[in-house]
C-alpha cells in the first residue's frame, strides 16, 4: 500500500498506508488525520479537503484542469496557492506512494 504523509498545519506529521483506489482524502477520513474536514463526503460538492501538494509531486498529482469542478471549488477554499487541489479528486496509486499533503491552517 502507497504511504501518504499528511503535514496539519502545525507542523505535526501523520504517515499513513492508503489502499489503492481510494482518494486521498479518503485516506485521511479513514485515519482520523485532523486537518481534512470533508464535509462532502467526496462529492467534490465542498472544498473541506482543501490540501497543498508537496512541489516534488506536483509533477506526479498534477493541478486541476481549468473549469473543472475541482478548480471551481477550489476557488471557495481559503487561502489557495499553486499546488492546491482537492484531496477528495486525487485517487491513491502505487505511484503516489510517499506523496506529502500539506493542510492549510482552516478549511471553510
Amino acid at each position: 500500500m502507497p504511504r501518504i504523509t499528511y503535514i496539519e498545519y502545525n507542523g505535526i506529521e501523520h504517515t499513513v498506508d492508503v489502499p489503492v483506489g481510494k482518494s486521498v482524502m479518503q485516506g485521511a477520513v479513514d485515519n482520523n488525520i485532523p486537518g481534512i474536514d470533508a464535509d462532502c463526503g467526496g462529492e467534490c460538492a465542498c472544498a473541506t479537503c482543501h490540501v497543498y501538494v508537496d512541489e516534488a509531486w506536483l509533477g506526479i498529482v498534477g493541478l486541476p484542469e481549468p473549469g473543472s469542478q475541482e478548480a471551481s471549488m477550489l476557488s471557495f477554499a481559503a487561502v489557495t496557492q499553486p499546488d492546491s487541489r482537492l484531496s477528495c479528486q486525487i485517487p491513491v496509486t502505487p505511484g503516489l506512494d510517499g506523496l506529502i499533503v500539506r493542510m492549510p491552517e482552516g478549511q471553510h
